[in-house]
């Protein structure tokens, strides 16, 4: 990916959970941010405008006191606790997360169930009043991909001045899309350059988290943004859970098969000899999605 200022001064990181977010791949990778960031909400979505609670349910659980309490679905745009000033530098590649803690912040929730324009509206509002100069949002979806291989991404924008400068592919997709798509068209009609971040969860273990789709995201913000990314233990995480797919494949031979099977066209794709043919076919793969799996929410 090419060198680009344009997400090296003030950025806003998003994902959303739900529709957005196979394997909760985006929402970690922000969490993950979030870990080392001192960061303060500075706009809490309503949630009673924007969430219908028999799609997304209240959770009840207990405060630090053993105070029974009661946690709605929302959306949090956070902004850190010493803003950095404007400035017109672009801040050299390498550089350390905390130098950068200033200039970054972050959006997470809950995909909204109602008024997605209104609620679209108010967060680039938001970020028009905190000038924000460029939006990365990430998102991830479920492929024909084997877990044993680097997890594949695919960086996108609608902004032509974004894909020269970083290397980005403009979608090609047509269909039903996610909030993460209507945010994105939003914040470039508003005059903020933005890029999409999606990973790849490898569908037949979609049942819980794949840190190892987080970490892939990560790897991509952090060439974006111009940074060094503290993982925690995300890269121990991801270890362990390509361990118990392993463990999982071993004992059941269709898997292992149908592993394999993944594992020789992912290595084709990768090999110096792939045509353009075969990577065309690849993209339009991963950007529609096959057999019964949901339709690809990018927009």
């Amino acid at each position: 990916m090419a060198d680009s200022s344009l997400f090296r001064r003030r950025v806003l990181v998003v994902s959303f959970e739900g529709w957005n977010d196979a394997g909760d791949a985006a929402s970690t990778a922000v969490a993950t941010l979030q870990e080392h960031i001192e960061s303060t909400p500075l706009l809490v979505m309503d949630s009673e405008t924007y969430y219908d609670y028999q799609y997304s349910r209240p959770v009840a659980t207990f405060d630090g006191d053993g105070a029974r309490e009661i946690q709605w679905p929302t959306t949090t745009f956070y902004g850190p606790l010493v803003p950095a000033g404007n400035s017109e530098e672009s801040v050299p590649s390498g550089a350390s997360l905390s130098s950068r803690d200033g200039h970054i912040y972050l959006l997470s929730g809950v995909e909204p169930s109602r008024n997605w324009q209104t609620f679209v509206g108010e967060i680039v509002e938001m970020c028009h009043a905190v000038d924000i100069e460029g939006v990365i949002l990430l998102g991830a979806m479920l492929a024909d991909v084997p877990h044993t291989r680097p997890i594949p991404t695919f960086v996108s924008s609608e902004n032509s001045e974004v894909r020269s400068a970083c290397g980005a592919e403009r979608s090609t997709y047509e269909g039903p899309t996610g909030i993460i798509g209507v945010l994105a068209d939003a914040a470039e009609r508003a005059g903020i350059p933005t890029i999409s971040v999606w990973g790849s969860v490898p569908h037949y273990v979609h049942h819980g988290p794949c840190p190892k789709a987080a970490l892939a995201l990560l790897d991509k913000v952090e060439t974006i943004i111009g940074v060094v990314i503290p993982r925690g233990s995300l890269e121990s995480d991801a270890q362990e859970w390509q361990e118990q797919v392993d463990r999982l494949a071993a004992d059941d031979e269709d898997m292992a098969a149908y592993i394999l099977t993944l594992e020789q066209q992912r290595d084709m794709f990768d090999s110096p000899e792939a045509s353009g043919d075969s990577i065309a076919e690849e993209f339009e793969r991963f950007l529609r999605g096959r057999d019964n799996r949901p339709p690809d929410p990018r927009g």
